[in-house]
């Protein structure tokens, strides 16, 4: 696909910026459980923590394919910051931007563009996952304004966000119909973040269980409708989906790069493995898959825009991307032998990276379902 001159340019600067100030990190990040302190100013500096944010709040007004992009170059890095970055811009910031109102707009999306605050989304609960629709985390009016209770789960960011997107129940008696989205700073009295959950991939981004008891949210911070937080919801995930298969685009390519060089350099039996047929096999089905991936992403993007829904495609681009990337980490392992088994090699961290894009932003089960449900609509 043909990348215009501003889009090459952003992606170079992103790449530069990756191999200057993430790479050299990635290994202690992981291994510590690590988020560095200052990235997020650092890819405020960047300038690319609005993407689809315009440039009078902080943005650069571009679109979910520059999206991609940058998410792919920054997965090149690390899966975790890559990760930390896409709850930030597009979870938080873009879903903020995108159904809040002029003074909310005004109050918040600036220092998060900035990174002077760090934003995060709450939908998810220890017993709510691909059920979106059935949280339980209420949220009661008094006067002029509501009272959150209840704790969500595996909420990437939570530990170090400042500003987060809530989803809670206002009406228990209504399913779909019940539920609002609320803007919520970590400041707010009755919020607290319980612990820092322990993982086994994307270990540098920092993600937390949150509690709220009590905790006091101004009418003025609901975003979009009170029991229309669904419609808010559902609005940006088309784009969330493409955003989030820039990830496992980038650790695929990483893992490639890896395998390619270690097979050149590996010898066995007089000669570098790379001469060998199954190992070149390997490598071809690779770059196939991450060409295929790269193109139905990056077509995705480019048609997902605002107003228009492309539901079974944008499902279809994550599913294709994030199995094709952990099947690519997967042979890069191999390729590596005992190696690769051995944490001082990148390529495992590739491949426990990569199998979250299996499982958050919606399960590759889910996906085939919406998928089928979309073609028998058809």
């Amino acid at each position: 696909m043909h990348l215009s001159e501003e889009r090459l340019l952003i992606r170079e600067s992103v790449r530069k910026f990756t191999e200057r100030e993430i790479t050299p990190l990635a290994e202690k990040m992981d291994r510590e459980e690590l988020f560095p302190d200052g990235m997020f100013l650092k890819l405020g500096e960047l300038g690319v923590l609005g993407v689809t944010v315009p440039e009078e709040f902080g943005g650069i007004g571009s679109d979910p394919l520059t999206h991609v992009l940058i998410t792919e170059e920054l997965a090149k890095g690390s899966g975790a910051v890559a990760l930390s970055y896409v709850a930030h811009s597009n979870l938080c910031v873009h879903n903020l931007f995108r159904h809040g109102n002029a003074g909310q707009r005004s109050k918040y999306v600036p220092p998060l563009c900035t990174g002077e605050h760090i934003g995060a989304l709450a939908l998810t609960e220890p017993g709510v996952g691909s059920d979106a629709a059935g949280i339980q985390m209420s949220a009661v009016r008094q006067g002029g304004s509501y009272k959150l209770n209840g704790t969500k789960m595996f909420i990437t960011n939570a530990p170090i966000a400042d500003t987060l997107v809530v989803y809670a129940r206002t009406d228990k008696f209504r399913r779909h119909h019940g539920i609002t989205a609320f803007i919520v700073q970590s400041a707010f009295e009755g919020f607290s973040v319980s612990r820092r959950l322990e993982k086994m991939g994307c270990r540098g981004s920092p993600t937390g269980e949150v509690v709220f008891e009590d905790c006091i949210v101004p009418a003025e911070n609901i975003l979009g409708e009170e029991n229309d937080g669904v419609a808010v919801m559902m609005a940006g995930l088309d784009i969330e989906r493409v955003v989030v298969a820039g990830i496992s685009l980038g650790l695929a390519e990483a893992a490639l790069d890896a395998s390619l060089r270690y097979s050149k350099q590996r010898v066995q039996f007089g000669r570098p493995i790379s001469q060998f047929q199954l190992i070149q096999a390997k490598l071809a089905d690779m770059y196939t898959g991450i060409e295929a991936g790269r193109l139905l992403v990056y077509d995705t993007a480019v048609r997902t825009v605002e107003g228009r829904r492309l539901r079974k495609d944008s499902a279809a681009a994550v599913l294709f991307a994030a199995e094709m990337a952990t099947k690519v980490c997967n042979d890069a392992l191999q390729i590596h032998g005992g190696y690769g088994y051995m944490l001082e090699f990148p390529v495992n961290r590739y491949l426990r990276d990569a199998k979250l894009m299996e499982i958050g932003a919606g399960t590759s089960e889910i996906r085939r379902l919406l998928i089928a449900r979309e073609l028998l609509k058809e």
